[in-house]
Formats: structure tokens, C-alpha cells, sequence
């Protein structure tokens, strides 16, 4: 989505209270929504990249969720399918499993309702040139060394670490899958 893109503002209880454009609702440190979608591969691994440098938030951070900002009038669901599709370049048959949602407080960007995500993945990945600058597909000890030597986008550290503290973690079995390439 460009800075022109139109978003729907909440509340803190997550009620759409307007719309504005992305720039807008980032200057102004409004409340919006967002997606994280945590992948995995039918070995476990877990897709992670790092952000191009010319994000608007956090650039060059590294990332174990895809996702973004969730339009105007678009729902969470429909949201982490399409930023599944287009970040990792594949096309989503079945929907994302939804894990949880939380509020995001950062004191450079503001807040934005975050709603998390789980898909499994077992084909090839195009990742989108403008969005990830590198990829790969690690094992949860390899991520786990990576998140103490790396800078990670802190919205996703903290939903990672809310997604490990839920009753059964994430979830490694099988689920839905996108198809094709």
C-alpha cells in the first residue's frame, strides 16, 4: 500500500471512527489496524526477511511475520491474505488461521490494533523486490539465535512473544496452505 492508500482509523477498542490516507493516519500517530502472518513450511521452518530500507516503518529491520496495514473497510482476514499473496509472490487458497489481536503501542509511530495470523506453506516463495530485501527459511532455533543477534521490527517481536506465551505456542501442524506460484 502507497502513503495515498486510504485507512480506516479506530478507537481503542478497535470501532472504525474514519478514514484518512496512510500518511496521514502515520503523521498524525493515529490508530489503524494491521495483519501479521506467521509461515511455515511443512518442516516447521519459518519464513523470515528483512525489510527493504525504504519502508516507512522500521527500514532495513529483519521480520518473521509478512503483513502490513489493513485498508479501508477491508477485514482483518482479507487483509492477511492479500499481504500473504503479495509479499511472498504465491497465491492463498485457504484462509490464514487466526491465532489473536492485540493493540501495538509505539511511541514513534503510534498504535494500531494488530491481529496475528498463522499459515503454512509448502511451495516456492517470490517475495515482493519492494517490500523484502532478503529471505530465507529457518528452523525455530535458528530464529531463535537470529532474535538476539538481529534488529527486528519491535511490532513484530512483541507479537512473536505474544504468539510463544499463548497455550500451545505456534502452531507447527498442518493448516491451510496458498497454492501455485
Amino acid at each position: 500500500m502507497s502513503a495515498e492508500e486510504i485507512l480506516d482509523v479506530v478507537d481503542l477498542e478497535d470501532r472504525v471512527v474514519g478514514q484518512l490516507a496512510r500518511a496521514e493516519v502515520y503523521a498524525r500517530q493515529l490508530v489503524h489496524r494491521c495483519v501479521f502472518v506467521l509461515v511455515r513450511d511443512g518442516a516447521g521452518r519459518v519464513f523470515v526477511h528483512r525489510r527493504t530500507d525504504d519502508k516507512l516503518t522500521y527500514p532495513g529491520r529483519y521480520d518473521m511475520f509478512v503483513g502490513g496495514v489493513v485498508g479501508a473497510g477491508e477485514s482483518y482476514e482479507a487483509a492477511a491474505v492479500r499481504e500473504a499473496a503479495e509479499e511472498l509472490g504465491v497465491s492463498v487458497s485457504d484462509p490464514p488461521r487466526f491465532r489473536f489481536r492485540f493493540l501495538y503501542r509505539d511511541p514513534r509511530y503510534g498504535s494500531w490494533w494488530s491481529a496475528v495470523y498463522e499459515l503454512r506453506h509448502d511451495g516456492p516463495v517470490h517475495p515482493q523486490l519492494s517490500e523484502i530485501a532478503w529471505h530465507g527459511w529457518v528452523t525455530v532455533a535458528e530464529l531463535d539465535r537470529m532474535r538476539a543477534e538481529l534488529d527486528w521490527t519491535p511490532d513484530s517481536a512483541e507479537a512473536y512473544e505474544r504468539l510463544l506465551a499463548r497455550p500451545g505456542g505456534p502452531d507447527p501442524g498442518p493448516g491451510p496452505r496458498p497454492t501455485g506460484s
